[in-house]
């Protein structure tokens, strides 16, 4: 009996096959974008959002302008460590259910709950308690709590939200809550 040769046309074949599934899968895979490196602020124009509704000459109305973490869970869940480590807790509770501070579950928001909207209240606080945090945190870790904010009122896919609290749970997971639309109160 004859011995195939060792670099015959089957291991030609079999390595052939092998380097096109590894390629198949390669393709295939899709991952978040992580974005590690921030733009300062004022270098970032398509997430700028305005700080006062004063203007020179005419109204014009201004476009919403969404979170870039909103559809990313790596970004929601850096949104909930950010929210813990700022103790961001201490006034709008543990899972964001309401203290000395507006609950973040609900469908009532006095200052809105649009993605700049939000942004805005991180940055510049509110009257009466909340305060303003813009100089303080970088563009980048406002967004991210913005997205988790979301996440806690059930404004995001369930896929991206963080589907398990570390914590002890005294509340659904954010990935578990229903989609709700929020309404804007006014104030309380």
């Amino acid at each position: 009996m004859r011995a195939l040769p060792r670099n015959g046309w089957p291991t030609r074949l079999l390595l052939a096959c092998t380097l096109l599934f590894v390629a198949v899968l390669t393709a295939r895979c899709e991952r978040e974008q992580r974005r590690y490196k921030e733009l300062p602020a004022s270098a970032n124009r398509e997430t700028s959002v305005r700080v006062t509704a004063l203007q020179p000459g005419a109204p014009q109305q201004q476009a919403d302008v969404d979170s870039p973490y909103q559809e990313n869970a790596w970004g929601v869940g850096e949104g909930k460590r950010l929210y813990l480590a700022y103790n961001c807790a201490g006034c709008h509770g543990m899972n964001g259910g309401g203290a000395i501070g507006p609950p973040l579950m609900d469908d009532k928001w006095i200052y809105g709950a649009k993605s700049d909207q939000i942004y805005a209240t991180i940055s510049q606080g509110r009257p009466n308690g909340m305060p303003s945090f813009g100089g303080h945190l970088p563009t980048g870790q406002i967004w991210q709590l913005v997205a988790y904010v979301q996440a806690m009122s059930g404004q995001v896919e369930a896929s991206t939200a963080p589907s398990r609290s570390d914590d002890q749970m005294a509340a659904l997971p954010e990935s578990r809550q229903s989609r709700q639309t929020p309404i804007q109160t006014g104030h309380r």
